[in-house]
């Protein structure tokens, strides 16, 4: 059995679709696949489903739900209801758990990988960290859930996962940085920086590909603009450390990186 919650909402067993149409049963499986194997209490499906006002009749519809959802899942995996709410769907005193291995959900591989991706950046293997942050972005398939409309539980999910992906995202553009890529990351950070225009750890990994690609120039223009958007739209200056990347890169300083954490600049003098 797979689920899939990166992009659209996808749950399959050997080809057989099991994924229900009914917008509040996809609410209902999206939740419970992504507490894989936990138990899920029916006040938070019930406030899934109808945020802090449900309707008196809310638990017996959610049964329904649940049902619904056993059919659907025992027609895709050959198995009768009852077996189905013994071993896959199960209901507790509490709540309703999904038993099926976070290796099962495209999030649990994601977030495997991303981990993995993430132990070696910390040892300075950024080959390795490369490969395996690439591997970790290439499960998903678009926007989380973006199929499924979400209430409060699932967008707690939904914002926590696009939050990762962008820090993967980062992380994954620092180490091809420490390889050398600069030419190669050009095309990428332009489209990354057009979609997070403030976010300064994409402006300054597009500052340092544009200046080690022989383009001082486009460099403090890509500083110009995000300072001109975080003033209009926030009031703020750029933070000090991105600052002092560009006095750097304007007085022609040899920069060859510069440590997120620290905001410290890494030059062929350090």
């Amino acid at each position: 059995m797979r689920i899939n919650v990166l992009g659209p909402l996808e749950a399959y067993d050997n080809g057989r679709s099991m994924t229900p149409s009914a917008a509040k049963h996809r609410q209902v499986l999206a939740l419970l696949a992504l507490h894989a194997g936990e138990v899920v209490s029916g006040r938070v499906l019930r406030e899934e489903l109808w945020g802090g006002a449900p309707p008196q009749t809310s638990q017996g519809t959610l049964q329904t739900y649940i049902l619904h959802l056993r059919q659907r899942i025992g027609d895709a995996l050959d198995m009768s209801k009852s077996d189905v709410a013994k071993t896959v769907l199960v209901t507790h005193h509490t709540g309703y758990s999904l038993r099926i291995s976070p290796q099962d959900l495209d999030a649990g591989e994601y977030e495997l990988l991303a981990k993995k991706g993430g132990r070696e950046m910390a040892r300075k293997d950024y080959q390795a960290a490369s490969d395996s942050l690439r591997q970790a972005l290439d499960v998903w398939r678009g926007p989380t859930l973006v199929d499924v409309q979400t209430g409060h539980p699932l967008g707690v999910h939904v914002s926590r996962l696009e939050e990762s992906r962008l820090g993967v995202l980062e992380d994954c553009v620092d180490a091809d940085l420490w390889l050398g890529r600069h030419h190669i990351l050009l095309s990428e950070l332009a489209e990354l920086t057009s979609r997070f225009p403030m976010n300064e750890r994409l402006c300054a990994q597009y500052m340092i590909a544009q200046y080690q690609s022989g383009r001082r120039w486009r460099a403090l223009e890509i500083f110009r603009s995000l300072h001109t958007t975080m003033v209009d739209e926030l009031g703020l200056e750029p933070s000090g450390w991105i600052q002092r990347l560009q006095r750097a890169i304007l007085n022609s300083e040899p920069v060859l990186h510069w440590q997120h954490t620290s905001g410290q600049l890494l030059t062929t003098a350090s």
